[in-house]
């Protein structure tokens, strides 16, 4: 998802970074707790998914650049690229294995786990804790209540729930399609960032063309989808806590998809607004 800059407070200790910071504590402590104490060795993988991508980011911060915002939108495109091959790679092998009507049948969606998909939660929730860590060290966030830290850890509070619960993990999986989407927001912030910003160019007409397809067929429309799923079967779901969970899940990813679209549509029509400028600009040269 697109990132905030560094606020005007940026350089300022707050009390909205102090709970954050807290709320991660605890998550780490928790996670620990049920691997050391509870023996639920297969929750390693959060922990390699953490040091994997600190560790990428130690990478790009020795030898391209140390700028925080580049370090951390480079690698959060690599965790996209990494989810999306992941995703596709768990749902090609269970169609293939199962066939579409039975993987999405509600039992299996709520109570099975596909294979792969396990380690591929636990891996992307390790990389949500980095994430969370790296925008807390780095003041990578703005505002009193920052929108990117609420996300991050209501993504953690679910994730870990259903891998402490086995439950949903395929449903979780499924959410994780948009990040096909995440990889051309964050391709564009770099190229911007780079200083590739003449919108007049194949390569950023293409960028375009590819951002807003993959943000209908790979954010919008899997989340709408599974969100009418959730109703359809509500009923088939128990007493517990999984369906409103869920539902609430998707009623907040669905509010981000509105207003990440409205950000794409503002940064679009201000690109094509300035190619307008430069072309009438041009124009108006030749003609003197």
């Amino acid at each position: 998802m697109a990132r905030n800059g560094i606020g005007s407070s940026g350089g300022k200790k707050n009390g909205a970074g102090q709970f954050f910071l807290a709320t991660l504590l605890l998550w780490l402590v928790s996670v620990v707790f049920e691997i050391a104490f509870n023996l639920r060795t297969e929750l390693l993988w959060v922990i390699c998914g953490g040091c994997f991508f600190q560790l990428m980011n130690w990478v790009v911060r020795s030898w391209i650049s140390r700028d925080p915002i580049f370090v951390n939108t480079s690698v959060s495109l690599l965790h996209s690229i990494i989810t999306s091959a992941s995703v596709v790679f768990i749902l090609l092998n269970q169609c293939l294995a199962k066939g579409l009507d039975e993987m999405f049948d509600h039992s299996e969606l709520v109570g099975g786990t596909w294979k792969w998909a396990y380690p591929a939660l636990c891996f992307s929730c390790g990389y949500f804790a980095y994430d969370q860590w790296d925008m807390l060290q780095y003041r990578l966030y703005s505002g009193l209540i920052p929108s990117i830290l609420v996300h991050h850890l209501v993504l953690l509070v679910c994730f870990t729930l259903a891998l402490y619960r086995n439950v949903t993990i395929n449903y979780l999986i499924l959410t994780l399609i948009c990040e096909m989407h995440s990889i051309f927001l964050h391709v564009r912030k770099l190229r911007r960032m780079a200083g590739i910003r003449d919108s007049n160019t194949a390569l950023v007409k293409l960028e375009w063309v590819l951002n807003w397809t993959a943000f209908v067929f790979a954010r919008c429309i899997p989340h709408i989808l599974i969100t009418i799923k959730l109703i359809k079967d509500a009923h088939k779901f128990g007493k517990g806590v999984e369906l409103p969970l869920a539902l609430s899940g998707m009623a907040g990813m669905n509010i981000l998809n509105v207003g990440l679209g409205l950000d794409l549509f503002h940064a679009f029509r201000r690109e094509r607004s300035h190619r307008r400028n430069q072309e009438n600009g041009n124009l108006h040269d030749h003609g003197e």
